[in-house]
């Protein structure tokens, strides 16, 4: 058994609040209950944080814009730019790498710019563990390195 609460009632879904936590941190906590086959929704995405210099994150991602495939340039792999696609990335690395199973996994997950009708009165997880208040350095915001690179809210 895990260690993490477990959620009673018919379907175990989880609603966590990204607002202030870390990136990389919330992606390992979510890609570990979209294994043990919760339905995970994930809101205020934009409000999550890279820890970091602000530039040197920003120009971090804008290298990783450029990688394009040399055999078919046009056909290279689409790279994410909104705060919603860049945390489904970070995640997906964690899933498995097998095809179905990681593709089954995902779709398991639901992430939102703020804060939907459907889920404003559910009770949210805020995760201690992966809060930017531990963070000593600097951090950027998820929302502030997708308008770097071309999102417009």
């Amino acid at each position: 058994m895990s260690s993490e609460p477990q959620v009673a009632g018919k379907e175990s879904v989880i609603v966590i609040d990204a607002e202030g936590s870390v990136l990389g941190r919330l992606a390992t906590y979510v890609a570990r209950m979209l294994k043990e086959g919760y339905k995970v929704y994930v809101v205020n995405v934009e409000k999550a944080v890279i820890s970091g210099d602000k530039n040197r994150v920003i120009e971090g991602y804008k290298v990783w814009l450029k990688i394009k495939t040399l055999r078919n340039p046009e056909r290279s792999p689409k790279r994410p730019r909104n705060p919603i696609a860049i945390f489904k990335y970070a995640v997906r690395g964690m899933l498995p790498k097998d095809f179905t199973k990681g593709r089954a996994r995902l779709k398991n997950l639901k992430v939102y710019v703020g804060i939907p009708k459907e889920l404003e009165g559910r009770d949210m997880v805020r995760l201690v563990s992966a809060s930017s208040s531990k963070l000593k350095g600097e951090f950027i915001t998820v929302a502030e390195v997708a308008k770097a690179l071309g999102w417009s809210p």
